[in-house]
């Protein structure tokens, strides 16, 4: 099983396009992970994909009437031949049977698609904590997760040492990672190599392997990770100047080079 690491286009925002596409393909990046582009923008984020050789994962993002929205989304998406398709999806205060309706109703769409799609674990989406999860997988066959754990950590306040039997449930319904370390008091920590991290990171990095292991034993040809650090908001910053406490763009790299020194222990 390959590995092969995304850059999200996340807090690159403030850059031209063309100058995000030649940062990541120089960085060794396999691919892009971001939301569908702009319309006006659309031809030339094809070109730049063509250009630079770089893989695509599409991000969806579900509103309003939610099967609707998922469905025109991932059809627009499927026309730029993604990897995979990454969707936010549902709501947390959904009503339970409405969240089975929709990922029933998703899981049937993705089928016709013929792409695989990963459904995030995020606060604010209907997987938005270990035991809510725990009841969808167990009653949609075919539903599939993009393991951001790192939403869980904040919501239940912990490194989830209590929940290892949904976890265990949860790392074998994963297809993608974002490869985000958070902690108990929230969804990013400031840098992941940090040393008062370790417990954090050490966390993360079991649930990673895992996963790895599991598809691997699935039959996976290949296991995607995005580095997905965010920016200010995400990113913690000196109080009276919002000015960073660490370089997003090392921060991702690090990680990046993290994923790859690990990876055949992982799979061992």
């Amino acid at each position: 099983m390959n590995l092969r690491i995304f850059k999200a286009l996340w807090g690159m925002e403030h850059l031209p396009l063309e100058t995000q596409f030649r940062m990541i393909a120089e960085a060794g990046y396999a691919g892009i992970e971001a939301g569908l582009p702009d319309p006006t923008t659309e031809e030339r984020f094809r070109a730049l994909l063509k250009e630079y050789g770089l893989g695509y994962t599409s991000m969806v993002f579900t509103g309003g009437d939610h099967e609707q929205s998922f469905k025109s989304q991932v059809e627009r998406a499927a026309t730029f031949s993604p990897v995979l398709i990454n969707a936010h999806s549902a709501k947390d205060d959904m009503p339970y049977e409405q969240q089975l309706d929709f990922y029933r109703f998703a899981v049937d769409v993705e089928r016709d698609l013929g792409i695989p799609i990963a459904h995030e674990t995020h606060r604010g989406r209907a997987m938005f904590t270990p035991w809510a999860t725990e009841q969808l997988l167990k009653d949609v066959p075919g539903l599939n997760l993009c393991a951001d754990f790192s939403h869980w950590c904040t919501v239940c306040e912990s490194l989830l040492e209590n929940q290892a039997e949904r976890m265990k449930l949860a790392t074998a319904r994963s297809i993608h990672i974002h490869s985000r370390v958070g902690y108990a008091e929230g969804p990013q920590v400031n840098h992941p190599g940090a040393p008062e991290h370790a417990a954090a990171l050490a966390a993360h990095a079991d649930w990673w392997r895992d996963i790895a292991r599991n598809r691997r034993d699935q039959g996976a040809e290949q296991l995607i990770f995005v580095p997905e650090f965010g920016p200010p908001g995400y990113l913690q910053t000196l109080p009276f100047t919002n000015q960073p406490v660490s370089d997003l763009w090392e921060v991702c790299l690090w990680m990046k080079d993290y994923i790859e020194r690990n990876w055949n222990d992982w799979l061992n």
